[in-house]
């Protein structure tokens, strides 16, 4: 009776496993100043882990890096005020962050960092590469210094009014609020993000990369790219219509890769532009410390490798325009870019995170007040896949009682409970199915395929509201077929096809909540790791005969009370109370 089911799928996956896909996964590095908040959390790491996991479950060959950019002024300076070397400050935060990203179930198969050997010895291959090719020039300009500080001012350590929307608070890289890419010099009131002083210019040489020779390939990458988002594509678009400039290469940071141009002593590597190249190096690394030293090259040079790169909206244009550039001038074929996935901004109470002013939440105190799955599915909820989204504690206690609890969980524990009560603690065998069987039974197809398309789009809020849907589904389903009420033989046809419910859901809900997944998977009576199954398995019944384990309930409702106390907690933690 589930033949056709099975058979579907089976020619899915087939048709998937012709060729095995080869997906390259990533977020944006996260600077090791600073422990990354829920807004960096939902916008890069969290949402590069959801689709990694999801790749592994079509059967592709996924290959899922980062890591921390180490290297620039802010480590610099912070190490002169704890007395310490900017390398031993830097290691000690990344190896901190690394930590949490473990404790919040992030699958990385490479979290590396910008002072790894391969990634410093890449760089400097890479970037001779591109100056033998003609893409690189030097020149003396004026930059900004502050005389206060002592020391060139790299461009986030500017700040200042847009030349083009007159922002207030533009960095000299780029301006948040219009988008556009910028240069320190031309911003309106330059100020010293360190200390506050106004900048004055002072001649030093840099290298830099000739965007221009580069902007008709730039321009056509872009345009033949379909897969690139609305936004991405046409902020890009207009920045090349407005007309592409040299972007500087080096800085004056002695905190650094050492430039590898010829007379460029004592100069680095700008910060910005070594640590997108961390993408291929962290991939080259991971093969690398497998034993597969030129397996890395299977990816990077096969045009048939999809990249994707999980990022804020407001690191779009080196996503799409400096990091392709840089690929193009190398000349050696790397595989451009499949798309980026570009969030919108999380926000607290209607503000930007911002920990000097007290404004948000970081990954670290969020895991002391509450577990990382309800972390995890809240963060995927609230999703700013289309709009800036607010976060609040009122959102986060309503969608874990009404939509974690008491829709996904209920069903899941009420469905298990009443099969090990009512048939001995095994999976039934059933009759012929009735009208409403078969009905649930194309509502689990219906869902295991549309939320794999929404997954497949990135758009994982969407999916997400794809499977609480089929939960609820299910138990109206309960409440209609009352199965406590009936015959054994009726009993059994309800609770196999509920069961079914309960396996789609924890297949499906394992890339957003894989711990809970686990669970439920054990408690279905498997003994594997559910990461190592296939999506399309989801539209397979439970097999019947199988032996549940004793169910258990698998998350809690939070009272008012103590969501007051985790809030107290965090405050305490901060040293505010």
């Amino acid at each position: 009776m589930y033949r056709y089911l099975i058979e579907d799928g089976d020619i899915l996956s087939q048709r998937e496993s012709k060729k095995k896909e080869k997906w390259m996964v990533f977020s944006a590095w996260p600077y090791v100043n600073a422990t990354p908040h829920l807004g960096n959390m939902i916008g890069s790491i969290l949402s590069s882990d959801v689709a990694a996991r999801f790749l592994r479950m079509t059967g592709a060959e996924v290959v899922f890096a980062s890591g921390s950019d180490m290297h620039g002024t802010p480590i610099e300076v912070e190490a002169l005020k704890q007395k310490i070397s900017p390398k031993e400050l830097a290691e000690r935060n990344h190896k901190r962050i690394k930590e949490l990203f473990e404790r919040w179930r992030i699958s990385f198969d490479n979290y590396t960092n910008t002072e790894s050997k391969v990634h410093i010895s890449f760089v400097q291959d890479f970037y001779k590469k591109v100056y033998e090719n003609g893409y690189v020039f030097e020149d003396e300009i004026e930059m900004l210094y502050c005389p206060n500080d002592k020391i060139f001012l790299p461009d986030r350590f500017v700040v200042g009014t847009c030349p083009y929307c007159l922002y207030e608070k533009a960095h000299g890289d780029q301006c948040e609020n219009c988008g556009r890419l910028l240069d320190p010099t031309m911003l309106i009131n330059p100020r010293c993000t360190i200390c506050g002083a106004t900048p004055i210019l002072r001649k030093t040489r840099h290298w830099f990369i000739d965007l221009r020779k580069l902007e008709d390939k730039i321009r056509k990458y872009i345009e033949e790219n379909k897969n690139l988002p609305p936004n991405a594509r046409n902020m890009s678009l207009q920045m090349i219509k407005d007309g592409l400039k040299p972007r500087s290469l080096t800085r004056d940071n002695k905190w650094g890769i050492p430039a590898p141009f010829p007379g460029a002593n004592e100069k680095t590597i700008y910060v910005w532009m070594e640590a997108v190249l961390g993408y291929v190096s962290a991939v080259k690394e991971y093969f690398e410390n497998n034993g597969q030293s030129d397996k890395w090259k299977e990816f990077w040079f096969d045009q048939t490798t999809k990249s994707v790169y999980f990022i804020g909206k407001d690191n779009i244009p080196f996503h799409t325009i400096i990091f392709p550039s840089l690929l193009i001038a190398n000349g050696e074929g790397y595989v451009l870019p499949w798309t980026v996935a570009s969030t919108e901004y999380l926000l607290f109470k209607g503000l930007k995170f911002s920990k000097s002013k007290r404004i948000g939440i970081w990954i670290d105190e969020a895991l002391e007040v509450f577990p990382v799955d309800y972390w995890r599915y809240v963060l995927i909820a609230l999703r700013p896949e289309v709009r800036d989204t607010n976060f609040t504690w009122e959102d986060f206690m309503r969608v874990i009682n009404s939509e974690l609890n008491d829709n996904i969980g209920n069903y899941i524990h009420r469905v298990l409970t009443l099969t090990y009560r009512k048939f001995n603690g095994k999976v039934p065998k059933p009759r012929e199915l009735d009208e409403k069987e078969k009905q649930l039974e194309e509502k689990i197809y219906e869902t295991v395929r549309k939320t794999k398309e929404s997954m497949y789009r990135f758009r994982f809020k969407d999916a997400l509201s794809k499977i609480l849907h089929l939960s609820s589904f299910g138990n109206s389903f309960i409440n209609d077929t009352r199965p406590w009420e009936q015959e054994d033989d009726k009993a059994a046809s309800i609770l196999f096809v509920a069961l079914h419910v309960v396996k789609a859901l924890a297949i499906m809900l394992f890339p957003i909540i894989p711990d809970s997944s686990q669970k439920i998977w054990e408690m279905l009576g498997y003994d594997d790791e559910l990461e190592k199954r296939l999506w399309d398995e989801a539209i397979k019944p439970v097999q019947e005969g199988q032996a549940l384990k004793k169910p258990k309930p698998l998350f809690k409702k939070i009272s008012k009370e103590q969501l007051d106390e985790a809030i107290q907690k965090i405050e305490k933690l901060r040293g505010y109370s």
